[in-house]
């Protein structure tokens, strides 16, 4: 609920920015990056060993799940505050992301744990038919019990 109003934090100081010679870049909220620094080196030394291309298969609720879910839900919540900035902060937060390099180690990340076959095995309620349900195509509930 919070990321949403967090950028026009920033907006204010905007101006302040334009006026540098070289590339300039503003950091998403720090508490948030350093959060995601700290997974970004976990999950990095947990994956180091599946190339990209393969897909590393995490056990539910074992801590690469944790960390793995935390990872997600903290890009989430960057994600989250990018869609809430203007197109100007996300200029300055994307060359962020960009000298980080925390966008690229994203995608390896993703492509390393994405399954080879993503196919639903959740309850469905209708008979089963000739398409196959995907993660893609169905909508996924993350509710917390």
């Amino acid at each position: 609920r919070i990321m949403p109003e967090l950028p026009k934090y920033d907006d204010e100081d905007l101006k302040s920015y334009g006026d540098e010679e070289e590339e300039s870049a503003l950091s998403p909220p720090a508490a948030l990056m350093s959060v995601l620094a700290t997974q970004e080196v976990l999950l990095e030394n947990t994956l180091e060993c599946i190339p990209v291309g393969e897909f590393a298969v995490i056990q539910p609720l074992s801590d690469e799940f944790c960390l793995v879910l935390g990872y997600l839900l903290t890009w989430k919540l960057i994600l989250a505050f990018f869609k809430a900035s203007s197109s100007q902060l996300r200029v300055l937060y994307s060359q962020y992301l960009r000298r980080t390099k925390s966008l690229n180690k994203l995608l390896y990340h993703l492509f390393r744990l994405m399954p080879e076959n993503p196919v639903f095995s959740g309850p469905t309620s209708e008979t089963p038919n000739k398409d196959t349900k995907t993660f893609f195509t169905e909508e996924l509930h993350l509710d917390v019990k």
